[in-house]
């Protein structure tokens, strides 16, 4: 097989688009931009991205995608008060919302149709942010090559994000109308108006930190739900077993933080050896049970009181 032969292209993410091929003979244009759903190789030529993602990328993708449900529910419990019945078909709405925006995320993307996308390769953090990339052999012209070189892994958490907004605009403002009565007026629609801020905030945070997140976020979820534990179970006073059961909520919490622990723990070994990972999943329930055990010496309890009395 023939190959256009021509110079080298410069910068990371320069390549020739293949714009001829027959049996014998591949022909390549100019160095310039990867067109989307492609990216470079080795050797300067842009190649369609064919692989599935990996179990990380799948884990990425759904830490992404938890993150706008967890904010739902955070400021659905945070306005909806103690004594509202409405706080729990508001929950299951948000999930609902989310599940329907992952799954028509994934029917959208390439290959549409199908609960499967096709992806590139993350190699390295530079693949997130090809436009520092850019190569100005003269230093006055700059060559424009910047595209999604993580394709999709960028760009298909603004479209979940989209979506879950759509729906959140279509379905939770009828759902609360109806079923919020325990609220006042002003109250009823403040998770919804807290979701137009987060919204925004989270795009943001994905557009200037996904590659940061995409290595950081196992230590993130693994920080955070250790903390938030540690928090709720001191400010529920929980400081023994009986505590602990008194109420189904407190267990449906606790439950939920072990399986973000779990989330965590496996998001940073991969489970790239299977048999020497798993075994990791068995301290999921040791920060609880270190806090349970310990908590008669550091008495939560007393130092929440003091805190309210300003001591």
């Amino acid at each position: 097989m023939a190959i256009d032969i021509q110079p080298a292209c410069l910068g990371l993410y320069c390549g020739k688009t293949l714009i001829y091929k027959n049996s014998s003979t591949e022909i390549y244009g100019e160095c310039g931009v990867c067109p989307r759903g492609q990216r470079t190789n080795s050797q300067k030529y842009c190649q369609p991205c064919t692989e599935s993602p990996e179990l990380y990328d799948w884990l990425y993708l759904g830490f992404m995608a938890l993150l706008p449900l967890v904010l739902h529910w955070f400021f659905i419990e945070w306005y909806s008060g103690k004594k509202s019945s409405s706080a729990l078909f508001q929950h299951v709405t948000a999930l609902f919302e989310c599940s329907i925006a992952a799954i028509v995320t994934l029917l959208v993307s390439d290959p549409v149709g199908v609960l499967q996308i096709r992806s590139c390769r993350v190699l390295m953090l530079s693949d997130w942010y090809t436009m520092l990339y850019n190569p100005s052999p003269d230093y006055i012209t700059t060559i424009h090559c910047t595209h999604e070189a993580v394709y999709p892994l960028y760009t298909i958490v603004f479209i979940y994000y989209a979506f879950c907004l759509v729906l959140m605009m279509l379905l939770r403002p009828l759902l609360v109308k109806k079923i919020a009565c325990g609220l006042g007026k002003s109250d009823r629609f403040k998770s919804i108006y807290a979701a137009l801020y987060f919204f925004p905030i989270l795009t943001v945070i994905q557009a200037v930190g996904g590659g940061l997140l995409y290595y950081a976020f196992p230590y993130i979820v693994l920080v955070l739900s250790l903390v938030t534990l540690a928090v709720y179970m001191s400010a529920s006073e929980i400081e023994s077993f009986k505590d602990l059961l008194l109420r189904k909520k407190r267990l449906i919490i606790l439950f939920s933080h072990w399986l973000l622990h779990a989330y965590g723990i496996i998001s940073i070994s991969r489970v790239d050896k299977l048999e020497q990972d798993l075994p990791l999943l068995a301290l999921v329930p040791a920060p609880a049970l270190f806090y349970i055990l310990t908590a008669r010496y550091t008495e939560p309890s007393r130092i929440l009181s003091e805190g309210a009395n300003g001591h």
